[in-house]
C-alpha cells in the first residue's frame, strides 16, 4: 500500500509541476516535516509530495529507538501521531507518554501513523481539522536512512538537487538516557556523503550545548564540517532541559541569545539561526504597520542566515498583521529580509518566490 501511495504522489505532483525551474533567488523554502499541510507529517508520502513541489530543503526530525536506530519523528514520543497506545497500552511512562526510546525499530514499524491529534475528554481530536483526515489510508514511521535514500534517489532520477535539513531532537534527553544521538546522526550523514559545508545540508538543534559539542568536538573528530543552525525557543517552553547533579531537569535559558552580543556568540558555532516568527516580526504589528526586531539584521551582521518557523496557510494560523499566507511571506522575505522559511505548504512558498522572480525580470 505504501509503495502505491508513494508512486502516486510522486507521479502526480512531478507531472503537474512539469519542468518548472526553481526560483532564481537566494531565498529558500524548507519543507517543514515534508508537505505536512497535505499529508501526515514525516511520512515518506509527505516527503515525496514535498519533493515534487521542489523546495530547496526537506526537513527530518530525528529521534532514537531502544535498539539505537534513527527514526524520523517530530516528538521523541509516539502517542501524538501513532496508534501506540492501542498496540502497546502498557508501555507508557509515568507521564503518560510513549517514548520512542523505549521501543525497538521492529516495534515502531508495527505502528500506523496519522495526522497529529490530541486527547480531549477521552476522544482523539485532530490538531488541524482541515488537513488530511485521521486514520485514513496507511502510513508508517520511516528510518532516517530510508528518507535519505528516497531523497537522494529522486535527486538522481529527476535531476534536482534538493537538500536535507535534519534536526537532532532533544539530544539532552537522549544523552540522559545513555544514547549519543548526535554522534549517531553524524555517522549516518557521513555514510551518505554529507561531510562539509559544500554538502547540501543544514543540521539543526535547539540544544546550544549540544550544537557547541557538535561543532567543537564531534565534527572535527569525524573529519566533518557541516552547516549548523541554532534553533531558538522561549525559555518557558522547556524545549531544552539541563540536568543538575541530583538528576533533576531544569529549563535551559535562551535569554542570552536575545541580548546584545548573543548573535556574535552564536556565530562562533552556527552558520544560521532558526527563530520563531514573533522573534522577528512583533505580535504588536498591525495591517500596514509592521514592527521588526533587530534579529535578522544582527544575524546577518554576524554572517548567519535566518530561517524562521513555521509558516502555515491554515485559516487560524495567519497573523492579524497580514491578510493571507502570501502576505505573510511578503513581510518575512521582503520586509524582514529572512533567507528562508520553514513551511507546511512548500508549494505555496515556492510559487510565491517564482512569481516574485518573474516580476523582477519583467
Amino acid at each position: 500500500m505504501k509503495k502505491v501511495i508513494l508512486a502516486t504522489v510522486i507521479g502526480c505532483v512531478v507531472f503537474s509541476m512539469g519542468a518548472v525551474a526553481q526560483p532564481n533567488t537566494d531565498k529558500i523554502v524548507i519543507a517543514h516535516r515534508g508537505a505536512s499541510g497535505y499529508l501526515p507529517e514525516h511520512t515518506l508520502p509527505a516527503k515525496a509530495l514535498a519533493y515534487g513541489m521542489k523546495p530547496d530543503y526537506i526537513e527530518q526530525d530525528v529521534v532514537m529507538t531502544k535498539d539505537d536506530k534513527l527514526v524520523v519523528l517530530h516528538d521523541h514520543y509516539l502517542d501524538r501521531v501513532t496508534n501506540v497506545a492501542t498496540l502497546f497500552p502498557d508501555r507508557a511512562r509515568k507521564d503518560g507518554r510513549y517514548y520512542a526510546i523505549d521501543f525497538t525499530l521492529a516495534e515502531i514499524k508495527q505502528l500506523s501513523v496519522t495526522e497529529g491529534f490530541n486527547i480531549k475528554e477521552g476522544k482523539q481530536v485532530q490538531g488541524f481539522s482541515e488537513r488530511f483526515p485521521i486514520w485514513k489510508s496507511h502510513f508508517t514511521v520511516p528510518t532516517f536512512e530510508e528518507e535519505i535514500e528516497m531523497i537522494q534517489g529522486l535527486n538522481k532520477t529527476l535531476g534536482y538537487d534538493i537538500g536535507l535539513y535534519p534536526e537532532i531532537k532533544a539530544p539532552w534527553f537522549h544523552r540522559h538516557e545513555g544514547k549519543d544521538i548526535s554522534k549517531a546522526v553524524l555517522t549516518v550523514l557521513k555514510q551518505y556523503g554529507y561531510t562539509d559545508k559544500n554538502s547540501n545540508i543544514y543540521l539543526q538543534t535547539f540544544d546550544f550545548n549540544e550544537l557547541k559539542r557538535i561543532n567543537d568536538q564531534l565534527m572535527p573528530a569525524m573529519g566533518m564540517d557541516l552547516n549548523l543552525v541554532q534553533l531558538m525557543a522561549e525559555t518557558g517552553w522547556n524545549e531544552t532541559m539541563v540536568y543538575d547533579k541530583s538528576g533533576k531537569a531544569h529549563a535551559y535559558s535562551y535569554d542570552w541569545m536575545f541580548k546584545p552580543g548573543g548573535m556574535k556568540t552564536l556565530s562562533q558555532y552556527a552558520d544560521g539561526i532558526g527563530p520563531w516568527k514573533p522573534m522577528i516580526v512583533k505580535d504588536s504589528s498591525t495591517l500596514g504597520h509592521i514592527e521588526l526586531t533587530d534579529m535578522v539584521k544582527n544575524a546577518h551582521a554576524n554572517g548567519m542566515v535566518v530561517h524562521p518557523y513555521t509558516f502555515r496557510a491554515d485559516k487560524d494560523r495567519i497573523p492579524a498583521y497580514v491578510k493571507d499566507y502570501n502576505g505573510m511571506l511578503e513581510v518575512f522575505y521582503n520586509q524582514a529580509d529572512v533567507d528562508g522559511v520553514f513551511t507546511d505548504f512548500p508549494d505555496k512558498a515556492v510559487h510565491f518566490l517564482q512569481q516574485q522572480s518573474l516580476s523582477k525580470k519583467h
